[in-house]
């Protein structure tokens, strides 16, 4: 199975490059099966390994980066935090003309947690904010800071300035062009972060989140990982939770109504820059770019 291709500087991956890959540099594993996973995640190519295990090889050069990085904060930070998180358990090598490292992490299994998978989304809510608060509580000195690697996810909301109005411009006549330029504004007018870093995942929604049994189980993809303002993972308010679920989201994060704010601006940015970017290559990403630009306009309504 060949990876789709989202990107103009994407690699061509497959099951019989990451196969070569595990032979040549984990031969303990070689025995092993091999699969692809489809997957809507845009930096990464997955191969399931085995049956506990996941090969994780960066599709692009913006995300090579992201494997060292992971293998060094995701042993540390896991036993802070009260879900399961996909950590390391080998890294590989350049090899078989494969540029970059790769690695090998921990299976979780579960299932994409869409609402109709979750049995209590107030519940949900409360436990992915009680996830954010003990990940921003675990100690970020000399954490990754934002950059490109990460998609700049931390840094102050007027950063995504262009972007989002040249993302407003793609759209009009998709979306209400004059509301989300109005919703933008006024997250612009928001109150910037000024405490310390923090850590923030960077990239919360529906697809990174797993269920099991109708309760939230893990957070995955820990690719835009690193530390800054938390307002961009308040962003999962908007991405992530029914309106019904947002005030317990809210009382469990205890956060000031200008990292709110701000949440809700990462929120429309996020979806802003997706939904032109992914809307003929990944449809279940660009359904929650979509849904994310309609439930911020909705709650500023």
């Amino acid at each position: 199975m060949t990876a789709r291709r989202m990107h103009p500087d994407e690699l061509p991956l497959d099951e019989a490059l990451a196969r070569r890959l595990v032979a040549a540099q984990l031969p303990a594993w070689a025995a092993l099966p091999l699969e692809a996973v489809r997957s809507a995640g845009t930096d990464h190519a997955l191969f399931r390994l085995g049956d506990d295990m996941v090969v994780r090889m960066p599709r692009i050069p913006s995300a090579a980066a992201q494997v060292e990085k992971e293998r060094a904060w995701l042993p540390r930070l896991e036993p802070r935090l009260p879900l399961e998180i996909p950590v390391p358990l080998a890294m590989g090598e350049p090899g078989e003309g494969y540029p970059w490292r790769w690695s090998v992490c921990r299976w979780i299994d579960g299932e994409i947690a869409t609402e109709g998978r979750i049995a209590d989304p107030r519940r949900m809510a409360a436990e992915l904010a009680r996830f954010l608060v003990a990940l921003r509580g675990a100690d970020a000195t000399g954490g990754p800071g934002p950059a490109d690697d990460n998609a700049h996810r931390g840094a102050p909301l007027a950063t995504r300035d262009g972007e989002a109005r040249k993302a407003i411009a793609d759209l009009r006549g998709t979306i209400d062009a004059a509301a989300a330029t109005a919703a933008w504004n006024a997250a612009l007018e928001v109150r910037p972060w000024s405490g310390a870093p923090v850590w923030v995942h960077g990239d919360l929604h529906p697809l990174n989140l797993l269920a099991k049994g109708g309760r939230l189980v893990a957070v995955l993809d820990f690719g835009l990982l690193g530390v800054g303002d938390p307002a961009c993972d308040v962003m999962a308010a908007w991405t992530c939770l029914p309106p019904l679920a947002r005030d317990a989201f809210r009382a469990a994060l205890a956060v000031d109504d200008a990292t709110w704010a701000r949440g809700r601006g990462w929120a429309l940015w996020s979806g802003l820059v997706a939904l032109p970017y992914y809307r003929d290559t990944n449809p279940a990403l660009a359904a929650v770019a979509r849904a994310s630009i309609a439930t911020v306009l909705a709650d500023r309504r």
